[in-house]
């Protein structure tokens, strides 16, 4: 990916290299790759949540003309388990399934359709066994993983709670969100003739793969690369292996590549989805509004394997509070494994579902204090300097009450008119103008950017810079994973403000460059492009050195430009120097050091950095029919430095489309173990009638740590919205009504029925 302007810079809304091929529909995505002798792989999966394997008769699959292998454990020539912070989920099953939807085999055929049909024709013989799906009862159930179901427990305490004037309980639900990418998983396994692989996938973390697919394939690391192809969506869900393992299995036992791909409802099955949450929290309070404690028990459903549930318990207890100075903390947050399916990474990790419970408990406390939700929350609001529940103190911006006072001094949207389709339910129902119930809500949150609690976190860039036709060049090229949130983009930004040229070219990542990291955690643009931006320095410094040789001057007095010049007057072109021969530099990039939670305390310089945001929705409610329309969403967030302005405003788009998403209509229907919803016709997702106009504030306050100043912008656009859309209904039913609407998604059964219940007491009294 090529960008031709220097104008096009940090700071500039550069046009995305890729925009134009992804509009036209021409851009390749991981499901166009294509192997003029490649095979198709299928998985056979179990229909049970929690079964041993008694036997696998792969024998009619066999016998099907075309079908060329049928693997089950035993063909796994290394480690049967990968995971990405524990190895505790096979690869295929080998004794036990513990969750309806795991792999027991794979076969290749083909095409896609036979192998389908012979995965059908592969009988196993199960032995069903009790599943584990209560997370409320899985710490005293019969343990699905050795060393019992408990994932992980956070254990926060900080300061010694005081009698205060008010104390309110609550107790919250949130539901399990999809990620709900409209790219399902998709690679191709191509076999070399030195017994390695090449693989081509849609990932988050290029090098994670590797790693993990090294030990289970029994390969060295060198002998399976991976180059990332075209990706359409993560939002966490690529960030675990899917498709990866299996079709480098079969592409290693044919000699012949294999292509995998999975249908919307195998998708379901085949990635982690968000952890469903259930959280008791205790509020207390002086008279006047000022936060003394803050107690809080959350339990994450992580489903039958890890994943990423221990870091996201992490986040859960460390944001637990919000973002508000409280004296005293008490915070309990446990994960646990069930036979439910795996739950991990999604935009948020674990704060969105913390939100949705401090939110509300802050709206609960202003109910009873007398108070306006939005000066509650400006007198409690933490800023720079302010101690978190953790013990570690703010020292970047936090202009928590400054955001606040954007998104609640915007002008509220006029009433409905008569346009159908701007009332709830849009045409499709009988809601008249005159029915409808306004509601306002707000909500802050807080999250940390980058890796934490002591892990490595670094990235590595590569840049060459030479003469092309006469005009200096540079490529850039990381592992970086670009997911559609425009880091091919802010790359060449980078490269084209720090070497001052206008052609740059953007690498594919790939795993023959040093490691870049996760695409998650709102950290690429702060880490590779920090790695970026140093591997350019690097060459700018050779290429001063190279001038200092020409102009017979120290470096150290030569100003670099489009000509390197010099006190003197002396210039030399960049051409001229790059005659000379190539520049290529290698730099990694590290945030600074952080260290683990005292295992007692929950005390510790965990985070690099934290993000802050604040939301501000209104909606229309039919209180008969329960359908809720949200007529407009308000956003203000500290992004330090937007890199490139547009994209930022994208992010915050994106954001609230899923923030939206979960607080109405998202939600993975789990009974028994099995999913009952897995496609987009029963799960449904925001679609542009729904979307609201949002009204963005974007500030740019500069951190003194990070390239330009810049804060991590992925996530912190949802964290509250959800909070925001519930606050915003419970405030246009009102009465006891608001107390039974204590879980998202907020239905419109549930909110009918809680109207109801609340004319129900109304008229006993």
């Amino acid at each position: 990916m090529t960008s031709q302007s220097t104008a096009d810079g940090v700071g500039t809304s550069a046009r995305r290299p890729d925009a134009v091929a992804k509009v036209r529909g021409d851009f390749a995505y991981s499901s166009d790759l294509w192997h003029d002798e490649m095979v198709w792989g299928a998985t056979v999966r179990s229909p049970h949540p929690h079964a041993r394997i008694l036997s696998v008769d792969a024998s009619a699959a066999l016998a099907l003309p075309g079908v060329h292998a049928v693997l089950t454990a035993a063909d796994v020539p290394g480690v049967n388990r990968y995971g990405l912070e524990r190895r505790d989920q096979p690869v295929l099953a080998e004794d036990l399934v513990r969750y309806a939807g795991e792999a027991v085999a794979i076969v290749a055929a083909d095409t896609p359709a036979l192998a389908r049909r012979a995965a059908g024709l592969v009988h196993v013989g199960y032995a069903e066994l009790p599943p584990v799906t209560d997370a409320e009862r899985a710490l005293e159930s019969p343990e699905l993983h050795e060393g019992g179901n408990l994932v992980r427990h956070l254990r926060i305490r900080r300061g010694t709670p005081h009698q205060a004037d008010v104390v309110v309980t609550g107790e919250y639900e949130v539901g399990m969100q999809d990620q709900a990418f409209l790219g399902p998983e998709s690679c191709l396994a191509v076999p070399d003739e030195t017994d390695g692989v090449d693989l081509y996938c849609s990932t988050q973390w290029l090098h994670v793969d590797q790693d993990q697919l090294a030990d289970c394939l029994a390969r060295p690391k060198e002998s399976v690369r991976l180059t990332l192809s075209g990706v359409g969506g993560a939002f966490g869900g690529r960030e675990d292996l899917s498709v990866q393992a299996h079709a480098c299995l079969l592409a290693l036992r044919l000699g012949r590549p294999v292509k995998m791909s999975y249908g919307r409802e195998e998708s379901f099955s085949g990635h982690v989805h968000r952890h469903p949450a259930r959280m008791r929290y205790e509020h207390g309070a002086t008279r006047d509004g000022r936060l003394l404690y803050v107690k809080a028990d959350i339990l994450l459903d992580g489903g039958a394997y890890a994943s990423t549930s221990p870091a996201v318990t992490g986040n859960a207890g460390c944001f637990a509070v919000g973002p508000y100075e409280v004296p005293a903390v008490e915070v309990d947050c446990r994960a646990v494994y069930t036979n439910n399916p795996p739950a991990g990474a999604m935009r948020g990790f674990g704060a969105v579902q913390v939100c949705f419970g401090h939110e509300s408990q802050m709206d609960k406390l202003a109910a009873a204090l007398g108070l306006d939700p939005v000066e509650l929350r400006r007198r409690n609001a933490v800023d720079t300097g302010s101690v978190m529940a953790t013990g570690q103190r703010v020292d970047g911006p936090a202009p928590v009450a400054e955001l606040l006072r954007l998104v609640a001094g915007k002008p509220l949207p006029p009433p409905a008119g008569d346009d159908l389709r701007l009332l709830p339910g849009g045409t499709s129902n009988s809601t008249r103008a005159a029915e409808l119930v306004r509601g306002v809500g707000y909500a802050l949150s807080v999250k940390n950017i980058c890796k934490s609690a002591g892990y490595d976190d670094f990235g590595t860039a590569r840049v060459r810079m030479y003469a092309h036709e006469g005009r200096p060049a540079a490529e850039v090229h990381t592992a970086a994973a670009e997911v559609g949130q425009g880091l091919v983009t802010v790359q060449a930004q980078i490269a084209r403000t720090e070497l001052e040229i206008a052609l740059v070219t953007i690498l594919p990542a790939d795993t023959a460059v040093g490691d870049a990291g996760t695409s998650s955690a709102s950290r690429q643009t702060w880490i590779s492009g920090g790695a970026v931006r140093a591997a350019c320095l690097a060459v700018r410094a050779t290429l001063l050195e190279r001038a200092a040789g020409l102009l017979g001057e120290p470096a150290a007095d030569l100003v670099y430009g489009s000509t390197v010049s010099s006190p003197t007057g002396r210039t030399v072109e960049l051409a001229e120097l790059l005659a000379m021969g190539d520049v290529d530099e290698t730099a990694v990039f590290r945030h600074r050091r952080t260290e683990e939670l005292d295992p007692e305390t929950g005390q510790g310089e965990a985070h690099v950095a934290y993000a802050f945001a604040a939301h501000r929705a209104v909606v229309d409610v039919d209180p008969e029919l329960g359908s809720v329309r949200v007529v407009e969403i308000a956003c203000a967030q500290d992004v330090g430095k937007a890199i490139n302005p547009v994209a930022v405003e994208g992010q915050m788009h994106g954001g609230i489309a899923q923030g939206l998403g979960l607080a109405v209509m998202e939600e993975i229907q789990v009974r028994d173990g099995r999913i009952l919803n897995p496609s987009f016709t029963d799960y449904l997702i925001p679609t542009t009638m729904d979307m609201p106009p949002t009204v963005l504030d974007i500030l740019e306050l500069p951190r003194h740590d990070s390239p330009y100043g810049l804060t991590g912008v992925g996530e912190p656009p949802l964290l509250s919205a959800p909070a925001a859309i519930a606050a915003a209904i419970r405030d246009a039913v009102g009465g006891a009504a608001a107390g039974a609407l204590d879980r998202i998604p907020m239905t419109p059964e549930a909110v009918a029925t809680a109207v109801l219940g609340s004319l129900a007491e109304g008229g006993a009294r």
